[in-house]
């Protein structure tokens, strides 16, 4: 499993890189730039193969992100259909994203004399960058589908 994942990230880098504006993808080819490095030496190695295996959680959380995009943009922003999956999405994000990174990060810190300096330093550095991202991201999609601007509500009366 876990050495199908950096193929499978590798593909959507491509992907983007050839089909999408480098201003409109760049934190996610970032994002998959770093899970290509970390999951590339878990599998290399073959160490760290189940703490990679638990950063895949993470990805439980994607279907709904992604469910979200296309329901976005099918317009179906005002339905039943968006406003339930904005709550399963909130849902798995807080268990799948911010709970699963909260809980490497600890096993990092508290496993840190057990792990080779190069492997602890690309795993500190992975999860900098990851958490701030994930938590970006939250962030946006509270503001978004959660707490609207009153500049936000006025434009959708206008519509």
């Amino acid at each position: 499993m876990a050495s199908l994942f950096p193929g499978y990230f590798l593909e959507d880098f491509v992907d983007m890189l050839c089909n999408q504006k480098l201003h409109q993808s760049w934190e996610l080819l970032f994002h998959h730039s770093v899970v290509i490095v970390c999951f590339g030496i878990a599998v290399l190695l073959h160490q760290y193969v189940g703490f990679a295996l638990v950063a895949l959680l993470v990805e439980i959380n994607s279907i709904f992100l992604h469910l979200r995009q296309i329901l976005l943009m099918a317009n179906l922003v005002h339905t039943t259909c968006y406003r339930l999956n904005s709550i399963i999405n909130l849902g798995t994000y807080m268990v799948f994203r911010i709970a699963t990174l909260t809980w490497m990060a600890r096993w990092l810190f508290l496993n840190r004399g057990n792990v080779p300096p190069a492997t602890y330093a690309v795993g500190t550095v992975g999860m900098a960058i990851m958490t701030p991202m994930n938590i970006i991201l939250l962030y946006r999609l509270l503001r978004s589908d959660f707490f609207k601007s009153s500049r936000d509500v006025q434009q959708e009366k206008e519509q």
